[in-house]
């Protein structure tokens, strides 16, 4: 029987998350994960086996590669949605400024808050605010998503 996947699945997965430690490429619920990792951990136990393992990455690999990795990965595997049209579950990639690659991702818990990790800090939820919102480039959707 196939499961079906809804943004409720998701924020309550990503909820789960919370409190645990940064970990630089981590992504053990418990244990330590990055941004990516979160985003990882939620997709594995959420959708399934990943689609793709990333390869080794340093801390400023975007300032490095200026290549938009990131982004390329989301849009291999996830639903592009318009900026403005945010729902609990998405995945929100940030730039940190303009004209930079983007290199954050959180968890969408409803339009106006979201669950991320961020280097000396455990998972949080937190207010999708005004900061966050200029930096905001893209929104994709888990495959499948039902409301």
């Amino acid at each position: 029987m196939m499961t079906i996947l809804t943004r409720a699945a998701i924020v309550a997965e990503a909820r789960d998350w919370i409190g645990t430690r940064y970990r630089h490429q981590g992504s053990l619920k418990g244990v330590g994960c990055d941004c990516l990792g979160l985003v990882r951990g939620v997709w594995r136990n959420c959708v399934g086996s990943e689609p793709e393992t990333p390869p080794p990455y340093a801390p400023d690999w975007a300032e490095a590669s200026g290549a938009e990795t990131l982004v390329e990965a989301a849009m291999r595997h996830l639903v592009p949605v318009a900026r403005d049209n945010i729902g609990g579950g998405d995945v929100l990639l940030f730039r940190w400024r303009d004209g930079y690659v983007a290199k954050h991702a959180a968890i969408a818990t409803g339009e106006g808050t979201m669950i991320h990790a961020h280097d000396g800090a455990a998972v949080s939820e937190v207010a999708l605010s005004p900061w966050w919102r200029r930096r905001l480039a893209y929104v994709f959707r888990f495959p499948g998503v039902t409301d």
